[in-house]
C-alpha cells in the first residue's frame, strides 16, 4: 500500500513540475514577443492611426534621406521650400531688347524665385547686364541670372549657328551645356508672360514617367496646319509642335535613349542631333523646330502637350478665333512670332509688347500699365486679333491687381 502511495505522490509531483514548466515557457515567449515589439524602430514615413481611426502625422525622415541617389524624375519640393524656377532665352543680333522684355514680364508677374539663363553674343552681354541691374531692388530680389556665351559643337559650329535664324538652334544644346540644371523652361525672345511663370513650371509635376518635354501644338486644325500640308519630314502628332515655349526635364533628356529612323538602337540626345541634321537638312524649313518634331515623331510618349493658350500666336486669331482654351481662360503666354511685336500687321500683339516695354517698375500697375494697355487694345478691334484682344487681359488684369496690392508703398 505504501508503494502505491509513494508512486501516486511521485506522479503528482511530476505533473505539477510539468505544468510549472509549461507556464514558464509561455510567459517567457510572451515576454520575448513584447520585448521584440518594443525594440522595433518606428517604420520610416509610416502612417499610424489612433483609437478613433484618424491618421497621425508621418514621422519626420532623418537627415540621411537626402543622400538617396538622384531620381530621374523632376524634383518636387515642399511648399515651404520651393525650388528656383529656371528660365532660358537665347538672344542674338537685335534680339537682346526682346529678351530683356521677356524677362521683365517673368519678373513682374511671378512670386517664386527665378534663375535666368541668357545665351547671347559677347558684344551684347554688357547691355543685358546693365538692363537687368537697373531694375529696382524689390524686383531684383526675385531673381538671379547668368549670361552665357553662344556655344555650339566646335566641329559643326558654323552649320548650327546659321540654321534657320541666328543662334536659334542653341536650345538644342541646353541639356549638355546646363549640366547641373534639372529642369528648364525655354522661351523664344518674342514670348511674353501674361501669367506667373509658376503656373507653367508646375506642369512638370504632371509629367508621366516617360514624359520629358512639354510643348503646344503648332496648330489646332490639321486641314490648315503647316506641317500637315507642307512638311517633307516626319513630325509630331497631327499638326506638329511649336518649340517657342518648351518646358524640359533636362535630367531625363540627358539619360534617355531616343528611338530614331537611322539606327536600330536608341541614341542619346547629344548623339542624335548631328546625324539627324545631316539626313534632313535639305527637307527642313523651320530649322531646330523641325528637328524637334522629327525626334518626337518617333518618341511621342515623351511629350506632354499643353493647350494653345500657353503659346498663343497670331495663327490663333488672324482668321478668327481657333484656340478654345483662350476663349475660356484667357491667353497665358503671348508669342509674337513673325515679327508682329515690331510691325503694324497685328496691332493687338504690338500693343501688349509696347505696354510691357514702356512700363517702369515702381509705377502704379493699374494706372500706368493695365488701363493704358486696355485702351490701346480697344483701338485694334478693326482686326480679327483685335476683336478677341480681351483674351489677352482676362487673366493678366487679375494678376496685375493682385500684385499691385502686394507692392511696397510707392511701388
Amino acid at each position: 500500500m505504501r508503494v502505491y502511495l509513494r508512486t501516486f505522490s511521485l506522479c503528482i509531483v511530476i505533473a505539477l513540475l510539468s505544468l510549472v514548466f509549461l507556464f514558464s515557457k509561455h510567459d517567457a515567449e510572451s515576454f520575448s514577443a513584447v520585448l521584440k515589439h518594443v525594440r522595433e524602430p518606428l517604420e520610416p514615413l509610416s502612417v499610424a492611426k489612433n483609437l478613433n481611426g484618424a491618421t497621425k502625422p508621418k514621422q519626420r525622415p532623418t537627415a540621411t534621406t537626402s543622400h538617396r541617389p538622384r531620381d530621374v524624375g523632376h524634383k518636387v519640393t515642399s511648399p515651404g521650400q520651393r525650388e528656383t524656377m529656371q528660365l532660358a532665352v537665347v538672344a542674338c543680333g537685335e534680339r537682346h531688347g526682346e529678351a530683356v522684355n521677356t524677362l521683365k514680364t517673368a519678373a513682374m508677374l511671378s512670386s517664386r524665385a527665378l534663375r535666368f539663363h541668357i545665351f547671347a553674343e559677347e558684344q551684347l552681354h554688357t547691355s543685358i547686364k546693365t538692363a537687368l541691374d537697373s531694375w529696382p531692388a524689390f524686383i531684383r530680389a526675385k531673381f538671379s541670372y547668368a549670361v552665357h556665351p553662344i556655344s555650339f559643337p566646335h566641329e559643326n559650329h558654323k552649320e548650327w549657328s546659321q540654321l534657320f535664324k541666328p543662334c536659334a538652334s542653341q536650345r538644342l544644346f541646353l541639356p549638355m551645356i546646363l549640366k547641373e540644371v534639372d529642369s528648364l523652361l525655354y522661351v523664344d525672345t518674342d514670348v511674353l508672360f501674361l501669367q506667373p511663370v509658376e503656373l507653367i513650371w508646375d506642369m512638370l509635376t504632371h509629367f508621366t514617367s516617360t514624359q520629358l518635354v512639354a510643348m503646344a501644338p503648332e496648330h489646332e486644325e490639321p486641314r490648315i496646319a503647316w506641317y500637315s500640308r507642307f512638311s517633307r519630314h516626319p513630325y509630331y502628332g497631327n499638326t506638329g509642335i511649336n518649340s517657342g515655349v518648351m518646358l524640359m526635364n533636362l535630367t531625363r533628356m540627358r539619360m534617355t535613349q531616343f528611338k530614331n529612323d537611322m539606327t536600330s538602337v536608341g541614341l542619346h540626345w547629344d548623339e542624335l542631333l548631328m546625324p539627324l541634321l545631316q539626313k534632313y537638312k535639305l527637307n527642313i524649313t523651320w530649322g531646330d523646330q523641325d528637328l524637334i518634331n522629327i525626334i518626337f515623331h518617333y518618341n511621342p510618349e515623351m511629350v506632354f502637350t499643353f493647350p494653345c493658350h500657353w503659346n498663343y500666336r497670331p495663327d490663333h486669331c488672324i482668321y478668327g478665333s481657333n484656340c478654345i482654351p483662350a476663349e475660356e481662360e484667357g491667353v497665358l503666354m503671348l508669342h509674337g512670332n513673325r515679327g508682329v511685336f515690331h510691325s503694324d500687321k497685328q496691332p493687338a500683339f504690338k500693343a501688349v509688347y509696347d505696354a510691357f516695354r514702356h512700363y517702369m517698375f515702381g509705377q502704379d500697375l493699374i494706372k500706368s500699365f493695365l488701363l493704358p494697355l486696355e485702351a490701346a487694345l480697344n483701338g485694334t478691334t478693326h482686326t480679327y486679333c483685335g476683336k478677341v484682344s480681351h483674351f489677352f487681359t482676362r487673366g493678366l488684369g487679375k494678376s496685375v491687381r493682385k500684385i499691385q496690392r502686394m507692392l511696397p508703398a510707392g511701388g
